[in-house]
């Protein structure tokens, strides 16, 4: 009889082990500097904006001058550092013989598979800040209404075009 060790259970907190458990490839780790930088181009102004209520409305009611500014830029810089490395850690993607599988986020996790045969068409999606750092979104439009779009962001721009040649393919046999 041999030892063999323990089987220890699965760290529901450690993202990569997850991802590796189901097969899953992860996203591109540039994705997080996407995420980094969208996120500092939306809480920025919202923290301006709240700073500026500060001076011009907490100092005629007479309270803590300041501590609206500082909670602001606080919790704007939470915002642009720490949750989008979570964030991206948090995609995966498998594409199978036949299928796209796409999963999402730790708390509400989302696990969406896609057969080729329910393609209607494929697009591949960059911005500006994607652009920057050479990243892509394939974007998969299904047949029927609910969740009828299944978007894979943080794909370098080469395997996004890869991607969308493979599914491409299966569409034109399955159709032929």
């Amino acid at each position: 009889m041999t030892d063999s060790p323990p089987a220890h259970p699965l760290d529901p907190f450690d993202p990569r082990a997850i991802l590796a458990s189901e097969g899953l490839e992860p996203v591109a780790p540039a994705f997080t500097h996407v995420l980094r930088i969208t996120a500092l181009f939306n809480m920025v102004p919202l923290a301006i904006a709240l700073s500026v209520a500060d001076y011009f409305l907490i100092r005629h009611l007479g309270g803590p001058y300041g501590l609206l500014s500082a909670l602001a830029w606080i919790a704007a810089l939470a915002v642009i550092t720490l949750f989008p490395a979570r964030r991206a850690q948090r995609w995966g993607f498998h594409m199978g013989e036949g299928q796209l599988r796409v999963a999402r986020g730790w708390l509400f996790r989302t696990d969406t598979i896609v057969p080729f045969v329910r393609v209607q068409h494929i697009d591949i999606g960059q911005g500006p800040v994607e652009r920057w750092f050479g990243l892509s979104h394939l974007i998969v439009h299904t047949s029927g209404t609910h969740n009828s779009t299944v978007t894979l962001p943080g794909l370098h721009a080469e395997l996004a075009a890869a991607m969308r040649e493979t599914i491409r393919r299966h569409i034109q046999t399955d159709f032929a």
